[in-house]
């Protein structure tokens, strides 16, 4: 619901879980303007709990006025960054994020597996990389498979699940393992920055070797008696319209 005041240009965007957002659209230029007309707001605010405000990286100077008022930083991007201000005591706030997305593939032909080096590892393991913001687990899968090694592949189904802690930037990392299809065979790597080499390997070759992973051998070794999560297709699981989302059973 938008909520506007008569004493402010500022309007608000009420949640379902008593919390109020600024609309940054509605700030007014003047830091000091702004200062006041946010000084009113807090105090004629009734029967909320939170006070968010998503700032612009242009807007970024405000973020000072907003410290000094007792708003912190709850989540960022490159281009954007969302403070709050507690406006009872012990309100409950929404977990900001503290996890990455990786996801892996177990791609096999002909008692083949798809294996790939990078510069950071140099030993063989199994190709994969980090799953974009609100990029769908098969779509980064057929995505960092052909980077890596050119190969254009089907996604099957998810054979594994890791949970690491901690990872990058000190944050829990989900590795999500997937077995792919593989829809062709020539190596050709397109992201040559970052690795050394790609080829297919016989599957008990992969297992043998002393410097894989028992991580990796366990995730394969899984992958080949597994059938998986597979994508369910039905339709009308999820009932908002604007929710993009993949299930798997």
């Amino acid at each position: 619901m938008i909520e506007k005041f008569d004493f402010t240009m500022i309007v608000l965007k009420n949640d379902q879980y008593d919390g109020s957002t600024i609309d940054a659209s509605t700030i007014p230029d003047s830091v000091e303007v702004f200062e006041e007309e946010l000084l009113l707001l807090i105090e004629k605010l009734e029967n909320k709990k939170l006070l968010w405000v998503k700032l612009d990286i242009v807007q970024s100077n405000l973020i000072p006025l907003l410290t000094k008022y007792d708003f912190v930083f709850h989540h960022c991007n490159e281009r954007d960054i969302t403070l709050v201000k507690k406006l009872i005591h012990k309100p409950i706030i929404p977990t900001a994020t503290n996890h990455t997305l990786g996801v892996g593939a177990v791609v096999i032909d002909d008692n083949k597996l798809l294996v790939i080096k990078d510069k950071i590892w140099q030993k063989y393991k199994l190709p994969g990389g980090h799953i974009d913001d609100r990029e769908n687990i098969s779509s980064a899968l057929i995505r960092e498979v052909y980077e890596e090694t050119g190969i254009n592949v089907e996604f099957d189904s998810i054979v594994s699940l890791g949970h690491f802690s901690p990872g990058q930037f000190n944050e829990s990392n989900l590795y999500v393992v997937c077995k792919a299809k593989p829809l062709s065979k020539e190596i050709n790597i397109i992201d040559t920055d970052e690795i050394l080499e790609a080829r297919w390997i016989e599957i008990e070759a992969y297992l043998s070797l002393d410097d894989v992973h028992p991580y990796n051998k366990t995730i394969v070794k899984n992958a080949l008696k597994n059938e998986g999560f597979k994508i369910d297709e039905s339709e009308n699981l999820i009932t908002k319209n604007d929710l993009n989302y993949e299930i798997f059973f």
